[in-house]
Parts: structure tokens; C-alpha cells; sequence
């Protein structure tokens, strides 16, 4: 219990969770806020729908990834170099994006909202790389679960705080003290220490953009690994896609919609993920992964006997709970999996393309689950959540060949 205590209270752990914080906050920004924004200033929703096209650089940034792993800013070192560049950019650009007009000029809005985006997942590839040189393999576990605990709060702030600051003051007053919080993430980086590595990074750009893929399906079980992201965490994604109109079909209003499922169910994930984390120290990705994979699939039948007793707010705030504490558990191990099966020389684009791929699960089971739920009904569509658990379980007794590699 001691070792464990050392290595979340570890400098480095401080770290992690504050360039957690810096990688969350600049989301809300671009997402819920802005849209919050927008809407008080009467924009239509057509307009504020196609909006969500800022975000498209999330999902496109192993484009660049090769970049920040072949060169190196003049000062700080590699990832920091990279850290403190990308963080100085959401500074400026979260300014002034504050200080346009969504009416007036709708398309300066839209200009500094992409480049906040653009910033945002530069600096997610840097951290994210820095993040797996930096720790040991046992630190793993603990340094996902401290990333997610900042990452969470960040997300709190520059969207549940940046709503009720509003009430009080200017948006562009609200912009200015979110690109002020962007100094907790400057200052981490700041007196962060630099990762040593034991091999060398790219020495072209060339190498930096082939070699990621070529060492890592050069691996034994390349594919079943990749098969293995996509699916571990099917269960959930589905299970959890269509909360909002499965509570609200049962009688819950929006308020409580809202007040558990982004209250008490984000408390919950983040216990999940320390606790998660915690016993990842102890046991090891391998048995945390069969562990955390198995409570996490049976956590669905909270959502099954939800449905099944329709209208009970006990049985809500259960369920949500559960789910959302089962789901932090298993993400902890799964970012720990994803960090440590990362070349050390090509961090940034291995990482970058890994989590790109695990972000297809949300737009696969988004699109056929509402014609599920709708012709199978809610009890039902839950214990599927359950069954489809069982490939990537079943994936699992493949682990011991994917890991006869070299990071």
C-alpha cells in the first residue's frame, strides 16, 4: 500500500495531472461553451450545428504527429519544446477567439475556433508522447488515472464554470480567464524535466513518418492489437450512446439528466480511474485489463434493471454510478495498454494514430443504435451491450504474443 502511495504522490505524478489539466480545457472552448455562446446571441442551429467541423483536427492530428516527433524547437527539449509552443498558441488563440463576435463576424469565430482546435491537438500529441517517456512501466496505471482526474477538471471548468461565469460577464471576459488557466498547463511544462530515451529519435522526416508503422505492424499479433482498441471499449460506447433519451423515455427531466449523469456520473469516472489506477500498480496491465474488462461489461445490467424498473431515481443514480465507475476502472488500464505498447523513438505518431483509431468505436455504434434500441426496446439493447463485451475478451488470451517487442 506504501509503494502505491509513492507513486501517486510521486513530482512526477503532479505533472501528469496538471498537463492533464492543460490537454482538457481548451475542449469545452471549442464545443459546448461556444455553442452556449452562440445560441445566447441567437445564431441558428444549422449554423451552429456545422460548427462541430472545428473539431476536426482531433481527429486528424496523427497528420502532424511525424513532425513532432522528428524535430525539435530551439529550446526545452523535444516534447517540452513542443508543450510550451502549442500552449502559447492556445493562449493567444482562446483570446482571441473571446474577442470576436458571433454575429458581426461568424467567420473570424470560426477561424480562431479551428486554430484553438489545431493547438489543442498538437499539444494532446506532445503531452500524451511526453507522458509515456516520462513514466516507468508501474507508473502507468497511476499516471492515465492522474491524467484523467486533470483532464475531467479542466472540462468542469471551461464548461460547467465558463456557463455560470457568463451569467456575470462578458464572453469575451470569459475567454480571458480560460486562456489564463491555459498557465497551469505553461508553468507544468515549464519545470517539467525533459524524457531521456535510450534510443534515438527519427533522423529524417521520412523515417519519422514510415517507420512508426512499419515497426509496429511488424510486430507479432499488429492487427490483433488494433482489433483489440477498437472493440475493448464497444461495450460502453454503446451502452452509454443513447443515455440522454433512454433517461428522459423513463420520465427523468433534463435537470435530472444533467445533474447526475454530468454530475455524479463525471465523480464517478474519475474515482473509477484512481482506483483503477491504484490496482494497475499492483496487478499489471494484463490481469487489470481481464479484470476491469469483465466488471466493466457487467456493469450494463445496472442499465437493465434501470429499464426494467423504469421511473426509480435510486436505481438511476445507481446505475449511473456503477457504469461510470466501471468504465473509469477499465480506462486506466486501457490507456496504460496504449502507452506501453508505444515505440519510445516514435511516441507521438504511434500514440497519436492508436487513439485516433479508438475514437472510430463512438461513430460505429452511434449509427445503428438508436434502430436497435427503438425495434428491440431498452431492456434488451442493454444486454447486447453486454454481449458484444465478448470479443474483446476473447482478444485478450492473445496478450502474452503481443507484447514480445521492444519500446
Amino acid at each position: 500500500m506504501k509503494s502505491i502511495f509513492k507513486v501517486f504522490a510521486s513530482y512526477r505524478m503532479l505533472i501528469v495531472m496538471l498537463l492533464g489539466f492543460a490537454s482538457g480545457l481548451p475542449l469545452g472552448l471549442t464545443a459546448g461553451t461556444l455553442q452556449a455562446w452562440m445560441k445566447t446571441e441567437n445564431i441558428d442551429l444549422g449554423t451552429i450545428g456545422l460548427f462541430s467541423l472545428v473539431g476536426l483536427p482531433y481527429s486528424f492530428k496523427f497528420l502532424w504527429s511525424p513532425l513532432m516527433d522528428r524535430y525539435a524547437p530551439p529550446m526545452f527539449g523535444r516534447r517540452r519544446g513542443w508543450m510550451i509552443l502549442t500552449q502559447i498558441g492556445l493562449i493567444i488563440t482562446i483570446i482571441a477567439l473571446g474577442f470576436s463576435d458571433p454575429k458581426l463576424t461568424p467567420q473570424y469565430v470560426a477561424f480562431f475556433a479551428v486554430c484553438v482546435a489545431f493547438f489543442s491537438a498538437s499539444q494532446d500529441i506532445s503531452i500524451d508522447a511526453y507522458r509515456i517517456e516520462m513514466l516507468k512501466e508501474h507508473e502507468l496505471g497511476a499516471g492515465a488515472s492522474v491524467n484523467v482526474l486533470g483532464y475531467r477538471l479542466a472540462m468542469m471548468v471551461s464548461s460547467a464554470l465558463a456557463l455560470i461565469l457568463s451569467d456575470h460577464m462578458p464572453w469575451s471576459t470569459v475567454y480571458l480567464i480560460m486562456a489564463g488557466c491555459m498557465a497551469i498547463g505553461l508553468l507544468a511544462s515549464l519545470f517539467a524535466p525533459e524524457p531521456k530515451l535510450n534510443q534515438a529519435p527519427p533522423k529524417t522526416l521520412t523515417e519519422a513518418i514510415y517507420k512508426p508503422f512499419t515497426e509496429f505492424f511488424s510486430r507479432a499479433g499488429a492487427v490483433e492489437m488494433l482489433i483489440f482498441i477498437l472493440i475493448y471499449k464497444l461495450d460502453v460506447a454503446f451502452a452509454m450512446a443513447l443515455t440522454t433519451p433512454f433517461m428522459m423515455d423513463l420520465g427523468f427531466t433534463k435537470t435530472d439528466v444533467g445533474t447526475v449523469l454530468k454530475g455524479v456520473g463525471m465523480f464517478a469516472t474519475i474515482g473509477g480511474t484512481l482506483i483503477g489506477g491504484a490496482l494497475l500498480s499492483k496487478w499489471g496491465i494484463k490481469k487489470s485489463l481481464w479484470v476491469f474488462g469483465i466488471i466493466q461489461a457487467a456493469s450494463g445490467f445496472s442499465f437493465f434493471m434501470l429499464a426494467r424498473l423504469g421511473h426509480n431515481y435510486p436505481m438511476m443514480m445507481t446505475a449511473v454510478c456503477i457504469e461510470n465507475l466501471c468504465s473509469g476502472l477499465a480506462t486506466s488500464a486501457f490507456i496504460a495498454f496504449m502507452m506501453n505498447i508505444c515505440d519510445k523513438r516514435f511516441t507521438a505518431t504511434q500514440y497519436a494514430l492508436l487513439t485516433s483509431f479508438m475514437a472510430i468505436t463512438r461513430t460505429f455504434v452511434q449509427t445503428p443504435s438508436g434502430f436497435i434500441a427503438k425495434n428491440l426496446g431498452w431492456e434488451m439493447y442493454f444486454i447486447i451491450s453486454i454481449l458484444i463485451s465478448i470479443p474483446g475478451l476473447l482478444l485478450l488470451t492473445r496478450f502474452d504474443k503481443w507484447q514480445n517487442h521492444q519500446s
